[in-house]
């Protein structure tokens, strides 16, 4: 069954929110309080394509389950050039060219320029200990 873009972007409002992903479109009404994400996510989708914020999320094999429930269509050919992105998302995500070995050698040169930084306050905050020692009994004397 097609469904028509333009039904779709009629519910682009908080209490029926229908968005597309991957050309499908998606009545989540009965989803917004269930969403681990918030309601509000789904809320600034509703109307206009998603596929891309979805899958920066990356949901899990249950959540594109689940998804597969609230298919009320699939958008017809003619009209998938019409579809727009959302102006605003409520996702953040992380770059997807950032790489587990950036992210090490970040860690790693900032523990290279805190570890010097660390030892020489930790010198000069100490006293030698002689130093110490003789101040210790010189107050004393004093007492």
């Amino acid at each position: 069954m097609h469904c028509i873009l333009e039904e779709i972007r009629e519910h682009n409002h908080s209490k029926s929110p229908w968005p597309i992903l991957h050309h499908k479109g998606y009545d989540l009404t009965t989803f917004l309080e269930e969403h681990p994400g918030g309601e509000e996510v789904l809320r600034a989708q509703a109307g206009d394509d998603a596929t891309e914020n979805f899958e920066d999320v990356r949901h899990c094999t249950d959540a594109r389950e689940l998804s597969k429930t609230c298919i009320i269509g699939e958008l017809h050919p003619d009209t998938r050039s019409k579809i727009t992105k959302p102006s605003e998302t409520l996702i953040t995500t992380i770059d997807s060219n950032s790489s587990w070995w950036t992210n090490c050698m970040l860690l790693a040169i900032s523990a290279l320029v805190v570890a010097p930084v660390y030892c020489l306050y930790m010198v000069h905050s100490q006293k030698p200990m002689k130093e110490k020692t003789a101040l210790d009994q010189g107050e004393r004397s004093q007492c």
